[in-house]
Parts: structure tokens; C-alpha cells; sequence
């Protein structure tokens, strides 16, 4: 849980937010009393992943069968 002060907390309130990681906790505090608590809500589901979407960004040389012979157990 991260702590701040509430003068802190005024001056920088965006950038706090931003940084805090989703499910975590901002304890703002004065006269270092705790007078509030902050939640970060979880972050949006990230768009599916749709087949095809890497085209074009790897290479895979066939006749490289020197490198492959490390792969064999995996390859089975």
C-alpha cells in the first residue's frame, strides 16, 4: 500500500492514480493520521487476440535443420 499525504495527494492526485496498479491501495494521510483510502478498479479486459494478427512479423527458415536438432523433444 502506498502512503501519501494530503498535500501530496493534491498536487499530484493524476500522476497517483495513473501509477497505481489495478486492485491496489493509496492511503492518503494528515498530521500522519490516515483520512482517506484510494482503490485502483481493475483494468479493462484486454481486446481478444484474433488469428493472424502477427502476419508478416516473423520468419521462420525451413532448411535451418542444424538449430532444429535442439528442438526434437519439443517437436514430437
Amino acid at each position: 500500500m502506498t502512503t501519501v499525504t494530503i498535500e501530496e495527494a493534491q498536487a499530484k492526485l493524476a500522476e497517483l492514480i495513473e501509477h497505481l496498479p489495478a486492485g491496489e491501495e493509496l492511503m492518503i494521510t494528515r498530521n500522519e493520521l490516515p483520512i482517506a483510502r484510494l482503490f485502483a478498479e481493475g483494468k479493462p479486459a484486454r481486446k481478444p487476440r484474433k488469428a493472424g494478427s502477427a502476419k508478416g512479423l516473423l520468419t521462420i527458415i525451413e532448411d535451418d535443420k542444424e538449430h532444429l536438432d535442439d528442438f526434437k523433444e519439443y517437436m514430437e
